[in-house]
């Protein structure tokens, strides 16, 4: 199988030389990554790797940091991460992740327990490709349904944005990303979230249209939503206000406290 891995990190000659052997010798797809959030987080969106090897080098508080914005991702994705460090650089990892789970692999790389781990990951994709679906077992905790929580979606073309908002608010709310209205389209036919964060101004198709298509589709009209916009958008969002009816809208970049506030006063 084609196993992809994203490999980022500052030290950029060692993740070179990983990115090398693992197309050379095994045919793996490699995605190389700027280490920086936003590059990270989108990414993690559009790739889906099963893999991320996090090359450490001359590492600082902040830059180990933006590795953090992976973690839902990491966490919940079944993905493998393998950080390449030496021993200073791994003492500072641990001191400031917030990644749950990672394994540690020394410099000079060892090929071949770096492969070795690969395959393990690959064999493991492919039993459980297998006996995925026999292995479903359902069981509806109806005290848990009771009380879980409450699924967000957010549209915005801005990656900065989406992470803003999603640190801002994952404390409390199952976040989902998407950057534009047809991705927005394509998780709705999947799930029905119980509010939409939607960014006013977008190429392509804008804030209004992305709600008129939702308030005009069968399941989707009940939806609430609210409008992210600028300060330059405040008088064009009010018209839009009162002809589309949105739940409101939050002037970006706003304040936690008052997303959240907003967000408890339509869904609680």
């Amino acid at each position: 199988m084609q196993l992809k891995v994203l490999v980022t990190g500052k030290n950029r000659k060692v993740a070179n030389d990983i990115c090398e052997h693992l197309e050379s010798d095994r045919g793996y797809v490699t995605v190389k990554c700027d280490p920086n959030k936003t590059a990270l987080f989108d990414l993690m969106i559009s790739e889906l790797p099963k893999v991320v090897i996090i090359c450490l080098g001359d590492e600082t508080s902040i830059s180990i940091g933006a590795y953090n914005v992976m973690r839902s991702a990491l966490s919940r994705g079944h993905i493998t991460t393998i950080v390449v460090a030496d021993n200073e650089d791994e003492k500072m990892f641990m001191e400031y992740t917030e990644l749950e789970r990672v394994l540690f692999l020394s410099r000079p790389v060892s090929l071949f327990a770096l492969y070795e781990k690969l395959s393990e990951i690959e064999k493991t994709i492919e039993d459980n490709k297998d006996n995925i679906l026999s292995a479903f077992r359902e069981y509806v905790n109806e005290d848990a349904k009771k009380s879980k929580r409450k699924k967000i979606l957010v549209v915005d073309d801005d990656t900065e944005q989406l992470i803003h908002i999603k640190e801002q608010i994952e404390e409390f709310y199952d976040v989902t990303c998407v950057k534009s209205g047809d991705a927005a389209f394509k998780y709705l036919a999947k799930k029905t979230p119980d509010l939409i964060l939607l960014d006013y101004l977008m190429p392509v198709m804008d804030g209004p249209e992305v709600l008129r298509n939702i308030q005009g589709t069968s399941g989707w009209e009940d939806i609430p939503v609210i409008f992210l916009t600028g300060m330059t958008e405040k008088n064009k969002v009010l018209k839009t206000l009162a002809e589309l009816k949105p739940q409101g809208y939050v002037v970006k970049p706003a304040k936690k406290s008052e997303l959240v506030a907003k967000i408890i006063d339509i869904v609680g």
